[in-house]
């Protein structure tokens, strides 16, 4: 469904007047996706340990909260550096506050509820990293999605996230191939913990945290005075109750149901939300089909050969992301929204380019908008506070390079961004 772009001083009207516009529920899509999910959630039951379909329904209430808010990793940093509009990075603010506020209790007391190890995301901080997160920003400008806005664009039908995912996957799977050179061959520095590394603690590492959030949505609300930035544009809506099926959700309850939501996960699997790792463990899967000798890769020797050897049922990374899949499925066909689109030679190709450069950059910097920037953060380590500053400085330059693929830009003069 297209919504119409109003001026900015009529969003308030539009915003209360779309509601009645909202396409009807696609009710035999409801059906099989729940139908799908419910199939899933008996064969994990039965084949595989508790823990996998309890990642099941956190996976579907990710996908279900990410399509329902679009809440956007890669839209927030564009319109960041495009116009100045910050609305959906101070969301981002918030979602990383709630979220080191539920980490530090976790990870400092290791509370869990199946028995497992608590870890947080904690990596190096090398040439590694900084290569990868600015790859990264620039496939995602290019692919048209992060590696969530991927997921549930897919959930959604938005036909070319498909191509974006495979090349994604193609780039993952060179990513863990080359691995080793970036992390052993070039500088890096150990991994750094606000709260382990320093005499912080997780006390000192949260108030630290929280006030960084805070000024970095202050700077945000002075660059956007001061660029007199266009406002985000409305979604159609429900009123009342029906807003939690269907239609658009605030920014900021999505922040925050998406921070619980990756806390309870990293309480059932023991670390926090991550989507690209099974990315390059399915490449890696179909690489071994065709006769490549990925057992003897560097990326898989150690803990990470036992999951080359086992289902993909098994790997619990694998199981949130066909959650959010089927969550934001569930979510568009309530809203009346899935539908596929439209395959051009411009959006192909981009495409393809940002899912090769997502996918090797993710590995490349030890994760993705999710792995890295908000589980990374979320865990009080450094890398994820420099993986942020890279793919924003990745997004500035792919502003110059969407309009060579047919894609839009925000511009200080449109009504709405």
């Amino acid at each position: 469904m297209n919504t119409i772009a109003h001026p900015v001083n009529k969003m308030k009207s539009s915003i209360a007047t779309q509601s009645s516009a909202m396409n009807p529920v696609q009710k035999s899509l409801v059906g099989g996706g729940i139908a799908a999910s419910l199939l899933l959630f008996i064969y994990l039951a039965a084949t595989q340990s508790m823990m996998q379909p309890v990642l099941l329904l956190i996976g579907l209430a990710l996908g279900f909260t990410l399509f329902h808010a679009r809440f956007g990793f890669t839209s927030a940093f564009r319109r960041m550096m495009s116009v100045g509009n910050g609305q959906a990075m101070r969301a981002h603010m918030l979602m990383l506050a709630a979220a080191v506020t539920l980490f530090a209790p976790i990870l400092a007391f290791g509370i869990s509820f199946f028995g497992a190890d608590i870890a947080g995301y904690v990596s190096p901080v090398g040439v590694s990293l900084i290569v990868g997160s600015f790859l990264f920003g620039i496939g995602m400008q290019l692919g048209g999605g992060c590696a969530s806005g991927t997921l549930y664009s897919i959930g959604g039908g938005r036909t070319v996230m498909f191509i974006t995912l495979l090349f994604f996957i193609v780039g993952a799977t060179v990513g863990a191939y080359h691995l080793p050179f970036w992390t052993e061959e070039l500088p890096a520095f150990e991994p750094i913990s606000l709260a382990t590394s320093t005499g912080l603690g997780y006390g000192g590492s949260w108030a630290l945290s929280i006030a960084l959030f805070g000024l970095i949505a202050w700077i945000t609300l002075i660059v956007e005075k001061r660029k007199n930035a266009p406002k985000m544009a409305p979604l159609p809506t429900e009123s009342g109750w029906k807003r939690i099926f269907r239609g658009s959700w605030p920014l900021f309850t999505a922040a925050i149901i998406l921070a619980v939501l990756n806390a309870l996960t990293l309480m059932t699997r023991g670390t926090p939300w991550g989507i690209t790792s099974a990315f390059a463990l399915w490449g890696s899967k179909v690489a071994d089909f065709l006769g490549f000798d990925v057992a003897q890769w560097g990326y898989w020797q150690g803990a990470n050969a036992t999951a080359l050897e086992s289902s993909i049922f098994a790997d619990s990374t694998t199981i949130l992301n066909f959650g959010v899949i089927l969550g934001a499925f569930i979510a568009s066909a309530l809203g009346g929204l899935f539908k596929f689109t439209k395959i051009t030679l411009g959006n192909f190709s981009a495409s393809v380019i940002g899912g090769l450069l997502m996918g090797y950059g993710a590995r490349l910097a030890f994760g993705c908008n999710i792995g890295a920037y908000f589980g990374g953060i979320a865990s009080f380590s450094m890398h994820g506070y420099i993986w942020g500053i890279m793919a924003l400085g990745g997004t500035f330059l792919a502003l110059y390079l969407r309009p060579l693929f047919g894609l839009s830009v925000p511009k200080s003069n449109d009504s709405v961004c």
